[in-house]
């Protein structure tokens, strides 16, 4: 029965599982390959950083739509200025401030109130689609940030089942690798027995002792690639290397299935890039709509106060603080930039040499992307045949291993040929050790490369 103390620390451990399990997750569960991948995409922060992106393309929709509500500005002004007026013609410009009313005979430094308020609504009925277009365009920037986001996750996918794989990976090499320190070591203690009673001589201690270092550092440098492996791992899951432990499942097991043919369609990277093109397009759509007249029905309603009179008096000493002529209006205006054609031209042609690039680009993807799948369908061939070829590979290590062993034992044979046998033994073992995950590893490859790894993460999860 428990103390009250066992009892305690199992309701802690029940609720920190409950509360907290990433801190948990090396007590409470070894992690398969698909969860690995599953707790990658829930914790990497880039793919929230996508996310975000997708969130901000979304607001330019809304922006884009904006284009069909009417404007309206308002102006208020009060001014305290003279009224010395003049005839004739000035050009547009942004310093000289207008004045209304008849020309003054001569300058004056009076100085009256004037005020201004006023209202302007401007609605463009038509516009030949090119609001629609401003606003399919931006519907594309989303679509092409969210197939931005699934690369993302895939990239993301691919990072940590490589991970995984190489922990896997590490710990076979790592695994065999200390059955060969605690193969050295036996024949270290032998050959050093047989020194001590002078039946060897010294120097051969000294070799068995180099033999026994040299395995040990094989399975430092394996321990250390575990460490590496890890690390990378846990920075994908968001958690401390120490505490993640792995379930293999099937990785450590034959497995033969053919994958498929060719790339598939549904690839992240292809989706994007042809989003992209269709982005592309888009804007080029844009730029066919603009060079159209711009119409707009306008109203306008406004008050006006001024301290001067026509007769160039002035009125009292708050007259024109506030506003007390009004007037209104209602119109349809037009107009049309005649000279932007060679503009819109110009960014015309650069638009269209950019959708190029941009379909450029998808051929070279889908390029890249076979390669990738016969390059490694071809490891995974070679992989194949290693896989069957090490059993015989093995029993050779072991056979030549024991012989040398036993021959050295009978003083028939020398050091030197124990030595080899053992470090080739160990080889073969670690060899041995990899070859199905290695098969695995490069079913993983062919799939990544051909844009869906789920259902071989599944069948790789499944016991």
């Amino acid at each position: 029965m428990w103390d009250n103390g066992s009892s305690m620390a199992v309701t802690l451990r029940c609720v920190a599982a409950i509360l907290f399990p990433s801190l948990l997750l090396g007590q409470s569960g070894a992690l398969t390959l698909e969860e690995a991948v599953k707790r990658s995409l829930e914790k990497y922060p880039s793919i929230r950083l996508s996310q975000q992106q997708v969130e901000q393309a979304g607001a330019g929709i809304q922006l884009a739509r904006t284009a069909y509500l009417p404007k309206v500005d308002f102006l208020a002004q009060l001014n305290r200025a003279t009224r010395n007026n003049i005839y004739g013609m000035l050009m547009p410009q942004t310093v000289i401030a207008p004045i209304s009313g008849p020309p003054h005979e001569h300058n004056a430094g009076t100085n009256v109130w004037g005020s201004a308020t006023g209202f302007l609504v401007s609605w463009e009925p038509f516009d030949f689609g090119s609001r629609k277009a401003a606003v399919d365009a931006a519907g594309l920037s989303v679509r092409r940030a969210e197939s931005s986001v699934e690369r993302t996750r895939y990239e993301i996918s691919t990072a940590a089942a490589d991970a995984f794989l190489t922990i896997l990976a590490a710990q076979q090499a790592s695994a065999a690798a200390q059955a060969g320190v605690a193969r050295a070591k036996v024949f270290h203690d032998v050959v050093s027995a047989l020194v001590k009673a002078e039946l060897r001589p010294g120097v051969e201690s000294a070799r068995t002792r180099a033999e026994l270092a040299m395995a040990e550092t094989q399975k430092i440098q394996a321990d250390q690639a575990i460490g590496v492996a890890r690390a990378a791992l846990a920075q994908l899951l968001g958690v401390n290397p120490s505490g993640i432990t792995l379930n293999p499942g099937r990785l450590l097991e034959p497995f033969a299935e053919e994958p498929p043919a060719a790339v598939s369609a549904a690839h992240p990277a292809l989706k994007e890039q042809s989003v992209a093109i269709d982005e592309s397009k888009a804007r080029l759509k844009i730029l066919d709509r603009s060079y159209f007249p711009k119409f707009n029905l306008q109203g306008a309603t406004y008050s006006r106060g001024t301290g001067a009179n026509a007769d160039f008096t002035t009125g009292g000493a708050a007259s024109g603080f506030g506003p007390n002529i009004y007037n209104w209006g209602l119109g349809f205006s037009l107009n049309f930039s005649l000279m932007d054609y060679a503009s819109l031209g110009a960014r015309k042609q650069a638009e269209i040499f950019r959708g190029r690039g941009e379909e450029a680009k998808l051929d070279l993807i889908k390029q890249e992307l076979a390669g990738q799948v016969e390059k490694a369908k071809a490891v995974l061939d070679g992989a194949r045949k290693v896989a069957l070829n090490i059993p015989v590979q093995l029993e050779a290590a072991r056979a030549a291993e024991s012989q040398a062993t036993a021959r050295y034992r009978a003083g028939l044979g020398n050091l030197t040929d124990v030595a080899d046998a053992q470090r080739l033994l160990t080889q073969t073992e670690i060899d041995d050790s990899l070859a199905k995950l290695q098969v695995w590893r490069a079913q993983f490859a062919v799939a990544a490369a051909q844009g869906d790894m789920q259902s071989l993460m599944e069948k790789a999860s499944r016991r």
